[in-house]
């Protein structure tokens, strides 16, 4: 099957995913820039620098949404740098996430029980496997159909 110039071969699932992870890493990116006070609460005390640490995250979040969306006919390495930064980025965020849940830390004064930091704990392996499949840097689980070799021996 040969591409249409102009259409995106990974067709719709990935494209609606690209999108809504873009969306949501630039909402994540701005509120890490222009309210990250609960972000500095529950980042780890072991992180230097809280508050310029979310703030180059946040900065990295926006980067990578915008990079997401990059047509690969306008600069073809953005989208896969894109989901593999993000997908290292939940990975590295992951101990804030675990100290938030571990330390009951309370944001704007509430506490969150583990019916929201469960599935948040458990939700990080997938974040970063979507990061990287909606960027097509992985196929998995899902494989592409190869196209079927000719059966004409002249074509060899």
């Amino acid at each position: 099957m040969t591409e249409q110039p102009g259409k995106d071969a990974d067709g719709t699932g990935r494209r609606l995913t690209r999108w809504l992870l873009a969306g949501a890493y630039a909402f994540a990116g701005y509120k890490h820039i222009t309210a990250p006070a609960g972000f500095v609460a529950i980042t780890p005390s072991w992180v230097p620098d809280p508050a310029r640490i979310v703030f180059l995250t946040g900065c990295c979040e926006v980067a990578g949404a915008v990079g997401l969306l990059m047509p690969r006919r306008l600069i073809g390495w953005a989208r896969p740098a894109a989901g593999v930064g993000l997908a290292l980025y939940a990975l590295c965020v992951w101990p804030a996430n675990i100290n938030h849940a571990v330390n009951d830390i309370p944001l704007g004064g509430v506490h969150l029980s583990w019916w929201y930091h469960g599935p948040r704990l458990i939700a990080q392996p997938v974040i970063i496997w979507v990061a990287l499949w909606a960027s097509s840097v992985i196929d998995w689980p899902f494989r592409r159909k190869a196209s079927a070799p000719s059966s004409d021996p002249g074509t060899a």
